[in-house]
């Protein structure tokens, strides 16, 4: 299927990026956030605070998997690289760009992570969590882009690039 399916860090403009990427391309818009919120009736870090971090990410997992599209542009929470179901679902229907950002950059983006619904264990600091999912990050990323210093345009461009030719 043709569909693009961004996964990274939060903060890195996942949703952003998607947004413009899918109007360069003609595509359709989802936010997997959204949906989960949608189904939910209640905002991410409401959704943790009542299931827990284990709960949430087996929500996410289970509705990332089950979502059915065609020339979507799909950007996923942070998050949704530790659903095995879910990323394998993702590459059979479209292909999967990692949008990386160095930490330092990542750090100056962010707010507060409790608000943004970050999935943060006890006492676990934003590099440790970034290092914990870059390996997943890449596993499952048949694209990265370096997203570093880069305007949006820039970014969908080369998004566009490698994955149209």
């Amino acid at each position: 299927m043709n569909n693009i399916i961004l996964i990274g860090m939060p903060g890195v403009g996942k949703s952003t990026i998607g947004v413009v990427l899918a109007k360069h391309l003609g595509y359709g818009f989802l936010d997997s956030d959204l949906i989960i919120q949608e189904k939910e009736g209640m905002l991410l870090h409401k959704i943790m605070e009542l299931r827990g971090i284990e709960g949430f990410l087996r929500l996410e997992d289970e509705i990332n998997a089950s979502i059915e599209a065609e020339g979507l542009v799909i950007a996923t929470g942070g998050s949704a690289v530790y659903g095995k179901r879910a990323m394998e679902h993702f590459s059979s229907i479209g292909t999967v760009i990692y949008l990386y950002l160095p930490y330092e950059e990542l750090k100056e983006r962010l707010g507060d992570l409790n608000k943004r619904g970050v999935v943060l264990r006890e006492g676990q600091t934003l590099k440790e969590l970034m290092e914990e999912r870059k390996v997943l990050y890449e596993k499952y990323g048949e694209v990265t882009i370096d997203c570093s210093g880069k305007q949006i345009r820039e970014i969908v461009a080369e998004i566009a690039e490698k994955v149209l030719s």
